[in-house]
């Protein structure tokens, strides 16, 4: 093997090991992060973003990126436990939440599992959608980030595929239905910057297409 392809190589392994470290580190908590999540006890809520905020809008219209698993990391189960606060504060009583709506761009979200006895809380890290079903439901939304406001939307499957981390590091596959999948797509859509206005909008348009 000649010096030039042994360069090539080398320079090749030290490119991905360069990616693989970039990588990692955008997953981490950043010092603003890190300083928000950590300005209040963990039983403390965190201020939910609103989008008759300007900057607060901006800021729920950009897409998030994966957070490292780590059970390890303070930073990570505090930030769990303060958007826990948040969502069963009286001022808000979801049954879902995200992470960007307290302003923290992390793919992570709670959603009450209405669907499971107790109907408890569970927090989904790097969750994802990756089968919708065909049938769609009717459901009324609302959004901790749209105040004063409630809209019947069209456009969500009665079923989903998703696919999350859990603390343990374990990735885990399931199938979702009836309105705890609304939730789960509501709130994984606030991790891609969308909202369910999105949707109304989409309805609106294939409304007045299907009518010309």
């Amino acid at each position: 093997m000649s010096i030039k392809t042994n360069l090539k190589y080398a320079l090749f392994g030290a490119l991905c090991i360069i990616l693989m470290a970039s990588c990692q580190s955008a997953k981490r908590f950043s010092k603003n992060q890190i300083s928000l999540i950590n300005q209040a006890q963990r039983d403390i809520p965190m201020r939910v973003l609103k989008i008759t905020n300007t900057k607060d809008s901006l800021l729920l219209r950009t897409k998030s990126v994966p957070v490292k698993v780590d059970s390890t990391n303070q930073v990570l189960i505090t930030f769990i436990d303060r958007l826990y606060a948040t969502v069963r504060d009286s001022m808000s009583l979801g049954v879902g939440i995200a992470a960007p709506q307290v302003g923290i761009l992390k793919n992570i979200i709670l959603v009450q599992r209405l669907d499971k006895e107790n109907i408890p809380f569970e927090v989904y890290l790097n969750p994802e959608i990756i089968a919708y079903s065909q049938d769609k439901q009717p459901c009324l939304e609302g959004c901790l980030s749209i105040p004063k406001r409630r809209d019947t939307t069209f456009t969500r499957s009665q079923s989903i595929s998703i696919a999350y981390d859990r603390l343990d590091h374990t990735r885990v596959k399931e199938n979702v239905k009836g309105f705890t999948a609304v939730i789960f797509q509501h709130e994984i859509d606030h991790l891609n910057g969308i909202l369910y206005l999105d949707h109304l909008k989409q309805e609106q348009n294939q409304s007045i297409q299907s009518n010309k």
